[in-house]
């Protein structure tokens, strides 16, 4: 099979963008892998599908109403995932640029819900992340008989890395880590560290990505506030490993951190590959706002193996 692709990133975290608005490619997961593959595909983080706007079912139809596309987003191990903020300023770049829409402020239906993109006079583009939740079902987050403790507003849960462990000893000795949970439409547990540069991320990143506590897997954040208004972060990400950037992580780091009071209203998110803005005002009916780059790479065509 083969396909015409485009490669974006935004904050160093790369994508491979297909266009399904006028035909189905029907893509296996094996495919979708082979095309993230570093080595013998294009190489992405995620690959980004932009579908026409589905037509509103009798239980959605709130859901879908005025609703300019659907955004599909495949992690690099093939499966399917709810969000992907870094993705969503590409997606919204994609469909402009290549003229799928002359409207610079769409809404687009994702697995987790409707969000609003936004392109700025200066590049940039902002999104409107939706609300976070934190009620571990919701996440979801298996909490039963975990240890607690209240940081301001927020709630930190001990995460024992053996998972039958529940009363293990509880310190920065290594057999677990303190997290904030929430979900911005795909689920993070977020820690706080000393310095981002010497945070465990690999090691511990791998334990809590998978840890049975987390149903559907999470994406593991590492912390290191350096003001009320600027945190350093890097983002363990399931389903691919550390990543460059992490737009829903960086989202749910500054909330996190806000619930805990130590951030303010308005934060820069420094990550390997790049700043992001995330504003939000602490109440639960309040969106997250987003704003960062999104970039066109490169276009191309590729031939998918008949044996993938």
């Amino acid at each position: 099979m083969k396909l015409s692709f485009t490669k974006m990133q935004g904050a160093g975290n790369d994508f491979v963008v297909l266009d399904e608005t006028q035909r189905s490619l029907d893509l296996s997961a094996a495919q979708y892998r082979w095309l993230a593959d570093r080595r013998f595909g294009v190489g992405a983080d995620q690959i980004l599908t932009v579908r026409p706007a589905p037509s509103a079912q009798a239980d959605q139809a709130d859901q879908v109403d005025q609703v300019d596309f659907e955004y599909i987003i495949h992690n690099a191990d093939g499966g399917e995932v709810e969000q992907c903020g870094n993705g969503a300023r590409c997606f919204a770049r994609y469909v402009f640029d290549k003229g799928l829409t002359p409207k610079k402020h769409i809404r687009v239906l994702t697995r987790a819900g409707v969000i609003a993109p936004q392109l700025q006079e200066d590049g940039r583009v902002t999104v409107r992340m939706g609300c976070p939740r934190w009620q571990p079902g919701q996440i979801p987050f298996d909490a039963l008989g975990l240890h607690s403790r209240a940081q301001h507003q927020d709630t930190l849960w001990w995460l024992p890395q053996e998972p039958q462990a529940v009363d293990a000893q509880r310190g920065d000795d290594g057999l677990g880590a303190w997290l904030s949970v929430v979900s911005m439409g795909n689920p993070h547990a977020v820690q706080r560290v000393a310095s981002v540069q010497d945070a465990p991320v690999a090691m511990q990143g791998a334990w809590i990505e998978q840890h049975p506590r987390f149903a559907q897997r999470v994406n593991a954040g590492f912390m290191q506030v350096r003001s009320r208004s600027e945190i350093a972060l890097r983002v363990y990400e399931r389903g691919v490993g550390e990543t460059l950037a992490c737009g829903t992580g960086a989202c749910a780091a500054v909330v996190s951190g806000i619930r805990q009071g130590l951030l303010d209203t308005c934060v820069d998110v420094h990550m390997p590959g790049g700043m992001l803005t995330i504003e939000w005002r602490g109440g639960a009916a309040d969106e997250v706002l987003m704003t960062g780059p999104a970039q066109p790479v490169f276009e191309g065509t590729i031939e998918i193996p008949d044996s993938v």
